[in-house]
C-alpha cells in the first residue's frame, strides 16, 4: 500500500495500523475507549466502545458526533471514516481467544427458539463484558461463537496474560449461567486491518494462520475446558508444567500443536 496524503502529510497506512494496534502512540483514543466503556449501554462500536443507544449514546453523539456507521452498524461513524481514510493493515503481534457454546444443536432441540435465543444472547452479553473489561477487541459474534483479540497498544505489554485471564473468567461466568463453553487461546503474528466487501462495506478484522489455529483450538475444547497453546503460555510468562499436556492434530496445520488444558478450579 502506497502513502496517502492526510492533513498535508504523506502517511503510510500500514504504519498507522501497526502503531495503533501495537504501541501506545494513540493515547487519546485509548483514554476514550475507557471513558466510553463506563457509559451505558450496549450495543457499542466494537472498536472504540462508544455506546449507540440510551443516555450513553446521547452523550457521545452530542460531545463527539459519534453514531452508528451507515456502512457497518457494528462501528461508529468515526471508526468507519478512519477505515476509509487509511485502507490496508499490518502484520502485528497479538493474542486471540475463541469461545464456543458446546453442544448448541442439542441445546436448541431441548428449547423453544425464544429460549435458545435468550441463552445465546446471555452468552454474547456476558462474554463481551468480560472481554471489554480487559481491553480486548470483540472481533466476531456469530452463531454460537465469540472471537476477540488483544494487542500491546490496547492492553499493555501483558496482553497475552490478560487474554488467559479473560478465558478463565469466562469459564466461571458461563458456569454460573449454566452455559457449556469451550475456549481456545493462542498468540502469534496476524494481519490486522481493513477488509473490503461489496458496496464499499468494510470490516476491521484479524486474519492469518495463527487466528485459524486459535479457532481450531477452541473447537477441540470440551465444555469447561480452556485449551491454551504452549506458545501463548510462554508469551504470557505462565508456567504450565502442572497443567494437562496434549499434542493436537489440527486441520490445515502440518505439525502437531502442543497445548495445555485449564479447567475451572
Amino acid at each position: 500500500m502506497g502513502k496517502i496524503e492526510f492533513q498535508g502529510k504523506l502517511i503510510d497506512p500500514d504504519i498507522v495500523w501497526w502503531e495503533w494496534f501495537s504501541t501506545s502512540a494513540f493515547k487519546v483514543d485509548k483514554r476514550l475507549r475507557h471513558i466510553f466503556q463506563m457509559l451505558p449501554h450496549d450495543p457499542r462500536c466494537k472498536f472504540c466502545n462508544a455506546p449507540f443507544e440510551g443516555i450513553g449514546g446521547t452523550i457521545v453523539r452530542a460531545l463527539y458526533g459519534k453514531q452508528r456507521s451507515a456502512l457497518n452498524p457494528r462501528f461508529c461513524n468515526m471508526c468507519d471514516e478512519a477505515s476509509r481514510r487509511f485502507p490496508g493493515g499490518s502484520e502485528v503481534e497479538m493474542s486471540m481467544l475463541f469461545a464456543d457454546v458446546r453442544g448448541s444443536t442439542a441445546l436448541s432441540e431441548k428449547m423453544s427458539p425464544t429460549e435458545f435465543s435468550q441463552l445465546i444472547n446471555r452468552f454474547y452479553t456476558r462474554s463481551t463484558k468480560v472481554i471489554i473489561e480487559e481491553d480486548g477487541l470483540v472481533e466476531k459474534l456469530a452463531g454460537d461463537e465469540v472471537a476477540a483479540f488483544w494487542g500491546a497498544g490496547f492492553a499493555g505489554p501483558d496482553y497475552v496474560q490478560r487474554t488467559v485471564k479473560v478465558a478463565q473468567k469466562l469459564l466461571r461466568v458461563m458456569a454460573q449461567q449454566e452455559i457449556p463453553v469451550g475456549i481456545g487461546v493462542h498468540s502469534g503474528t496476524a494481519f490486522f486491518g481493513v477488509m473490503g466487501a461489496a458496496d464499499g462495506l468494510t470490516n476491521i478484522s484479524a486474519i492469518g494462520d495463527e487466528v485459524n489455529t486459535a479457532a481450531r483450538l477452541a473447537s477441540k475444547a470440551a465444555a469447561g475446558e480452556i485449551i491454551v497453546s504452549e506458545q501463548a503460555l510462554k508469551a504470557a510468562g505462565i508456567d504450565g508444567s502442572t497443567l494437562e499436556s496434549r499434542s493436537l492434530e489440527l486441520k490445515g496445520i502440518n505439525e502437531p500443536v502442543l497445548v495445555r488444558v485449564m479447567r475451572d478450579a
